[in-house]
């Protein structure tokens, strides 16, 4: 197949959450043809998972410019900006009609399950860069099929590979065969099925992070509730508990968030949680219709009804096994963007935006954006994740200029990935007022810090 040839190919995005509908936005935009390929049955298939979840960013951070262009003629109106969606409203009220207005070049219930160049491995270089990228699908009704793309932009996320109990990186022993008893989700406790599981039942939250705050929260509600006595928490952390364990508090310049940390600490003081700190799990036993947690160190816990395991993401890069990444060896990120994102030196407010250049890989014409671009790192901003496809996109135009320049600018705010539990602002006009927040999503700091445009070009590397 000759270049020319290629040239006249789509650019492949995997996934239909909110970067793989941006980067086809922006596709379209500059006369480009998208084909994205999403496994779920729906736009934003993960994130209607956490449909309950009110998110930290307002309205006014969580939609991309050129999906605003391109669902614009259809009469869409964009959400008070100032206001809070859920997980469910981002889906419903944008994502759904943005892949509604793109209409056919979005087709669901297709997993990408491979990605090469036509006719080259991985270890072959002849003519590599002018081959096409040939894609295996695997639809939903059992079908195969091969496609061919000039271009492929992987925005498949990492919210399916939840990370396991074990601070080894490796699931616990038992934690497979607990898998009844195990969930790597924050349960929403307004449904029936969920309230029933954890209703006075004791159970184990793993984690230290946004998520964990939010089942301590929402378990010690249930606990309150009527109905709910015996509901108990056991809240499992891998380190010891600090001044900065439960966040900012009043002083977080985000109080969605300060107000997790704060409802997660108040659970621990009122006694519905037991925290057990400097415990790495090592094995989760079975104690009758129990489970009984055991750390490294021999420790083990009084038994246990359920565990909600909240130990962070990590990325999928099974299906990319033939293509040549340039993946940093801790964080499975771009080696350019790993040390922007490293957890232990930044959170998402001293992330400087980024573009092609850090997003780039030895193998030309692929890239990994959004959450899957920062690999195990969970400090992730949705804002960012449309200056990534903005990028990338006009890099694949071949507008290299556009490509370079950083078009957003963000203030050193120390804003965090994640979901809040928060009341809901006496403006905020979204129906689900009792939504409770699990750890997905993501996060962006006050509209009046956040600049956009292209007054000041600010280097990649900040």
């Amino acid at each position: 197949m000759s270049a020319t040839v290629t040239d006249q190919l789509p650019v492949l995005v995997i996934g239909a959450g909110p970067a793989g509908l941006a980067a086809a936005a922006h596709l379209v935009e500059r006369d480009l043809e998208p084909l994205v390929l999403e496994a779920g049955p729906a736009a934003g298939a993960a994130v209607r998972e956490w449909s309950h979840v009110r998110l930290f960013s307002t309205w006014g951070e969580v939609t991309d410019p050129a999906a605003e262009k391109l669902l614009a003629p259809t009469g869409w109106v964009k959400p008070d900006a100032k206001t809070y969606p859920t997980g469910g409203d981002w889906a419903e009220k944008y994502l759904q009609p943005l892949a509604d207005v793109l209409g056919d070049k979005v087709r669901f219930g297709a997993t990408v399950t491979g990605v090469s160049r036509a006719g080259r491995d991985r270890i072959v270089d002849a003519d590599r860069e002018s081959r096409p990228f040939v894609v295996h699908v695997a639809h939903a009704d059992g079908r195969e099929e091969r496609l061919f793309a000039r271009a492929v932009i992987d925005a498949s996320g990492t919210w399916s590979t939840p990370s396991p109990a074990s601070a080894s990186g490796l699931p616990a022993l038992g934690e497979k065969a607990a898998a009844d008893r195990v969930t790597y989700r924050v349960p929403d406790l307004k449904d029936p099925a969920d309230r029933a599981r954890f209703t006075g039942k004791r159970t184990a939250v793993i984690g230290s992070g946004a998520s964990a705050f939010t089942a301590l929260a929402s378990l010690a509600d249930l606990a309150e509730s009527e109905g709910g006595e015996g509901t108990k928490a056991v809240w499992i952390l891998r380190r010891g508990i600090s001044g900065s364990t439960f966040g900012g508090g009043t002083a977080d310049q985000l109080p969605a968030r300060g107000a997790l940390g704060l409802a997660a600490k108040a659970a621990v003081d009122k006694g519905h949680a037991d925290a057990v700190t400097g415990f790495r799990t090592e094995a989760i036993e079975r104690d009758g219709e129990q489970l009984v947690p055991v750390a490294e160190d021999g420790r083990r816990l009084d038994p246990v009804d359920e565990v909600i395991v909240l130990t962070g993401f990590r990325p999928d890069l099974s299906f990319l096994d033939e293509l040549r990444l340039n993946l940093d060896e801790r964080l499975q990120a771009p080696v350019e963007l790993a040390p922007l994102i490293d957890p232990n030196q930044h959170s998402c407010g001293t992330v400087y935006p980024h573009g092609v250049k850090e997003l780039s890989h030895p193998e030309k014409d692929v890239y990994l954006v959004g959450m899957k671009s920062y690999g195990r790192a969970p400090t992730f901003l949705a804002l960012t994740g449309y200056e990534q496809v903005r990028s990338v996109v006009a890099a694949i135009a071949g507008d290299h200029e556009s490509a370079e320049r950083v078009e957003l600018v963000l203030p050193e705010t120390g804003v965090c990935g994640g979901a809040g539990l928060f009341d809901q602002p006496d403006n905020d006009a979204q129906p689900d007022n009792d939504a409770q927040p699990d750890g997905g999503g993501c996060c962006a700091p006050a509209p009046a810090l956040i600049q956009l445009g292209t007054a000041g070009h600010a280097p990649s590397c900040g």
